[in-house]
């Protein structure tokens, strides 16, 4: 997380109970890419509340492999995993196609920056309550709507209410985010979108119906 080690594994802790019931309630398998997100940011935060650990402990090599671990779920999985996971439980054939072009953004920006941070290196270090990760470029304007799409755009689109609502909130962490830690927005939006896939559980709750329906590729 970007504030502590301790808020870290709190954090952790707390998404993988709740990852735990999410899956529990996936009716299909089509249903458990989505319902596993709780619990894929979980292992986020857990990996971040280590890293924190290594800059305490001056361990270099974890120190790295931490970063790695980190930025390839926020940089590499997020963008390709969110949208096919919205795929598979969509209804509406037209969505789907939709969707099935902000999958092919996803991966196109994923495989960018996975190129550029193996090719040129990733360093993070901590700066008072947060960690800065040094990308090797700036992320450019281009690549920054591109993964905003694959990420959020792609819960708005979707014709789940509960969907849309986690979209919404994602997109307004972004907008906070950016606005007041664009230093650090890379941790700080991965915690608050971490917290914010708490509505995962609501949506296999509160739309079981529908559920059934998107689960049968209806």
């Amino acid at each position: 997380m970007c504030f502590s080690a301790t808020a870290s594994f709190s954090a952790a802790a707390g998404l993988a109970g709740l990852g735990v019931l999410t899956m529990k309630s996936a009716r299909s398998r089509r249903e458990l890419p989505f319902a596993a997100i709780p619990f894929l940011f979980a292992v986020q935060q857990l990996i971040e509340g280590v890293l924190w650990t290594s800059f305490h402990g001056d361990a270099p090599g974890l120190t790295r492999a931490m970063t790695l671990a980190y930025l390839f779920f926020s940089h590499v999985l997020w963008p390709v995993f969110i949208p096919v996971a919205v795929m598979l439980i969509e209804p509406s054939p037209s969505r789907r196609r939709d969707l099935f072009i902000l999958v092919g953004a996803g991966v196109a920006v994923s495989a960018w920056l996975a190129y550029q941070t193996l090719t040129h290196g990733v360093e993070s270090h901590p700066e008072g309550r947060h960690i800065e990760y040094a990308l090797p470029l700036a992320l450019g304007v281009g690549t920054t709507v591109l993964y905003v799409l694959s990420t959020v755009a792609s819960l708005v689109l979707s014709s789940h209410r509960t969907v849309r609502v986690f979209g919404v909130l994602t997109l307004l962490a972004f907008v906070v985010t950016y606005a007041f830690y664009s230093h650090w927005w890379v941790s700080v939006w991965c915690f608050f979108a971490a917290l914010l896939s708490a509505v995962v559980l609501l949506h296999f709750r509160l739309a079981p119906n529908a559920l059934r329906e998107a689960g049968t590729g209806a």
